[in-house]
């Protein structure tokens, strides 16, 4: 009985105890959000992913598998690198492509000067809705960049490309002059600042990076991206690209590449699966090739022979008969995809529209910031303001459109943060 007693003593005791100690958790956090704003701390299951990540796909269902949850995650930064004219650009504007197509805003900063709207058009990317930065500098680059993160209007954003994002210092110079280092500090000096706010805004931002090759290297993988470290760290997927062959046409029409995109880095779903695209000249990934292939692989179609088949229905002789078949009949390829992504990624919504892109204005982190000059010129209405948005900087209204299958609760306000003066450290790469 003495037994008993004792430990109902030392249980409430305990009780008592966590009591406390929750009492001092509350001051504690009371406190801090006094000091830096409601939603500095919280429970991980009140965040805005609790429920999962949301994601716009990216115009091939493989690779939407390779990504392991259906495409590229919001408020995340992406890298997509390989060598000259493997697809990385293709990749990008399929993504804007998607994202437009359910009611989101993307822009495309081009540092290369090299951007095709013809081959953007064909892509299915709506280039009157698009927008389109040219800077002179990386330095500005990035800074429209920042900005256009900030103002948490836009969902989709392309550097195009790293390697091109020339210092100020380097244009200045002269031709010939060592500057060591430049951009890589440049890159990590701007993703340091813009990690927190793509995550607070649901941003994707996509940055193309080409490669290079480092000098006495004797074992091991020579080539290495352009950039420094940092983007490495900061990307939470990196998409290698590299063509596998030629796709010809008869003895000699060359009608497009097979390409081979091989996911190294993954922070939301495991890494380094592959997935292989046909991008056909000037109409770009075959998103039909990907459904078919898809499709034999889980068995919604099947191969005898030569012969494909849906059903009791003969689809085409040869995988070229196949795709034309499908993509003659597109109820029928959409029902082939319904079925395949009710299969590949289970419980998950198609985002029929794309959550609108949290806006940060009265948060300390979009206040007193305008759209680039370059940027703000002759603006048309969007699909998104005609579905009942307004662009207002500050106004709370967010130019986006419905809300996504996955839903994600507004985060609260916080106050505007100090503003620190950049400096220099050790950890700033110089290779």
């Amino acid at each position: 009985m003495a037994k008993v007693t004792e430990t109902s003593g030392a249980n409430q005791e305990q009780r008592a105890s966590n009591e406390e100690k929750l009492k001092a958790l509350e001051i504690a956090r009371l406190q801090i959000e006094k000091q830096f704003g409601a939603g500095s701390l919280m429970k991980l299951g009140t965040h805005v992913n609790a429920a999962g990540i949301e994601v716009i796909p990216s115009g091939s269902i493989l690779l939407d598998e390779a990504l392991g949850i259906g495409g590229y995650p919001r408020g995340r930064i992406i890298e997509i690198y390989g060598p000259e004219s493997s697809g990385k650009t293709t990749l990008a504007l399929h993504a804007i492509a998607e994202a437009q197509k359910r009611g989101g805003i993307a822009a495309f900063i081009d540092a290369e000067h090299a951007l095709d709207p013809v081959y953007a058009k064909n892509l299915g990317v709506n280039i009157d809705e698009l927008w389109v930065s040219q800077p002179d500098t990386g330095e500005q680059a990035l800074e429209i960049a920042e900005s256009l993160v900030r103002s948490g209007a836009v969902d989709v954003i392309v550097v195009d490309s790293v390697a091109a994002l020339t210092p100020q210092a380097e244009i200045e110079g002269e031709m010939g002059d060592a500057h060591v280092g430049l951009q890589a500090r440049l890159m990590s000096q701007a993703l340091r600042k813009l990690t927190a706010t793509i995550g607070k805004s649901r941003t994707i931002l996509i940055f193309i990076n080409q490669i290079r090759m480092k000098i006495g290297v004797m074992f091991g993988n020579p080539e290495t991206t352009t950039g420094g470290n940092a983007l490495k760290f900061y990307a939470s997927v990196r998409l290698e690209v590299r063509k596998m062959e030629t796709i010809e046409k008869g003895e000699a029409d060359a009608v497009g590449n097979k390409v081979r995109v091989k996911v190294v880095k993954n922070k939301v779903a495991p890494p380094f699966r592959k997935a292989e695209l046909d991008i056909m000249f000037g109409k770009g990934v075959s998103a039909i090739s990907s459904i078919l292939d898809a499709a034999v692989k889980y068995e919604i179609i099947d191969k005898k022979g030569a012969w494909y088949a849906y059903g009791e229905e003969k689809i085409g002789q040869g995988r070229d008969n196949a795709r034309e078949f499908l993509e003659n009949n597109p109820v029928l390829a959409q029902e082939i995809e319904k079925k395949l992504r009710s299969i590949m990624f289970p419980g998950m919504k198609e985002p029929e529209q794309v959550q609108p892109a949290a806006n940060l204005s009265g948060t300390g982190l979009g206040s007193g910031v305008s759209m680039p000059a370059g940027l703000n010129q002759g603006a048309k209405t969007s699909a998104a303001e005609v579905k009942g948005a307004e662009l207002k900087g500050g106004s709370g209204q967010t130019p986006g459109v419905k809300a996504a299958a996955v839903t994600s609760p507004s985060r609260p306000s916080a106050p505007k943060p100090a503003q620190v003066k950049p400096t220099l450290s050790e950890d700033d790469e110089l290779f």
